[in-house]
């Protein structure tokens, strides 16, 4: 079984510019999520939050980033997913900021979570873009190391959450760190991005409703829904790991961060290694492999008597469920003929329908025990649509374009 993609040497210079660039991008968005989500319970503590307004909060996130991410499909076959990143990804970083200058104020809380929610995910559509239009160019499977780079970046941020909740940083110094952090970081690589050629090569709206209709929906959902089920399972543990820790293994709010930060260790580890698996034994086989190693870490986060197994279920978690996000936007990409991302953009919006319903039914299923149980069941649809992550091309879409809609800028 092989990966699917043709080797190709034709990348530039340039081309490694904006692959390094998309490894920012990742980082720099894997560094403000993990700063934010392992911060829920001291969040919940300064604003007075009921169990009931912590979900509200929580959904909010996903249900507008689903519109972020929609509005970003609009713009980046029209100006470059370059474009969009350059712009949002910065904004990302001031939402943080925002949400830890609100204070104590929910009037304030609302509508500065909804701005990070749009701007999470117009840069998670962009991100994932640049990506796969890396991975067409080089002929290779590279998007697991861009999710690996993300992990690791969540992990310095859940590692920089524990420890300002050791030394009692307040919640906005913390924020404010990461925070400007990004700014930078967004600012200096986001010029080496792919980006459109230039507006007169930008397609008609004829062309675009065209080309939209080129790409399958068919082979789009069965991938997504798989999505869906991960980020069911990831929501649980981003949005509710530190709350479980502290409120039903009784662990220090300093090791409430730290099953998020298991966890992505992990992530790092298996998505290092994903790519080789892809390319020696097929997307089907490590994607499979990935849901029963899943599996058996939810598995164990229910049945956990105490934070360090807990802590350990996670990281077993992490360690197969990962495979999947990235894997099924190589293959949203197989299928996509027009090379405009119109079917990473589809598949991204599994993305938000994941985290929605993980944030909804693990904050309505008490104890937090027991929802934990939901994901554990759904890694068995995973396993069983294991097979659509190796999808037929497309007739007519080309495996590794020369970067005519996009290219790096200078």
């Amino acid at each position: 079984m092989t990966s699917g993609f043709t080797a190709h040497e034709g990348f530039t210079a340039r081309d490694r510019q904006a692959r390094l660039s998309t490894y920012a991008a990742f980082a720099i968005q894997g560094l403000c999520f993990a700063s934010l989500v392992t911060q829920v319970p001291r969040l919940q503590d300064d604003h007075h939050l009921s169990d009931g307004a912590l979900n509200l909060v929580l959904l909010l996130v996903p249900v507008i980033a689903g519109v972020g991410s929609v509005l970003a499909g609009m713009l980046f076959t029209r100006v470059g997913s370059g474009w969009v990143l350059r712009v949002a990804q910065p904004l990302v970083c001031l939402a943080i900021i925002g949400i830890g200058l609100t204070g104590s104020s929910n009037a304030a809380l609302y509508p500065v979570v909804a701005l990070f929610g749009l701007f999470v995910g117009a840069v998670d559509a962009a991100m994932n873009a640049q990506a796969v239009s890396v991975e067409r160019r080089y002929g290779l499977s590279l998007i697991g190391g861009f999710y690996a780079v993300w992990s690791i970046a969540g992990i310095a941020g859940g590692g920089w959450s524990s420890l300002a909740n050791k030394i009692d940083v307040p919640l906005w110094g913390g924020f404010l760190a990461a925070g400007s952090i990004g700014i930078v970081a967004s600012l200096i690589t986001g010029r080496r991005l792919y980006a459109r050629d230039d507006e007169a090569a930008a397609p008609t709206a004829a062309e675009l409703k065209a080309a939209a209709k080129r790409v399958p929906w068919k082979p789009v959902l069965i991938v997504g829904i798989a999505m869906c089920c991960f980020y069911i399972a990831d929501a649980a543990v981003s949005d509710y790991s530190s709350k479980y820790l502290k409120e039903s293994l009784d662990a220090a709010s300093w090791v409430g961060p730290l099953g998020y930060v298991f966890y992505q260790v992990a992530m790092v580890i298996s998505r290092g290694i994903a790519d080789f698996g892809v390319r020696r034994m097929g997307a089907t086989k490590v994607v499979r492999l990935g849901g029963i190693v899943g599996l058996v870490g939810l598995v164990g986060v229910v049945a956990a008597p105490n934070a360090a197994l807990a802590i350990a279920a996670f990281t077993v978690m992490g360690l197969g469920l990962c495979v999947v996000a990235p894997i099924s936007f190589t293959a949203a990409g197989k299928v996509d003929p027009t090379g405009l991302g119109v079917a990473v953009s589809r598949v991204n919006l599994f993305n938000y329908v994941g985290f929605v319903l993980g944030a909804g039914i693990v904050g309505a299923v008490q104890p937090l025990r027991a929802a934990y149980a939901v994901p554990a069941v759904l890694t068995l649809v995973i396993i069983a649509l294991a097979p659509g992550f190796e999808p037929k091309p497309v007739t007519g879409a080309v495996e590794h374009p020369s970067p005519v809609a996009e290219r790096p800028t200078v």
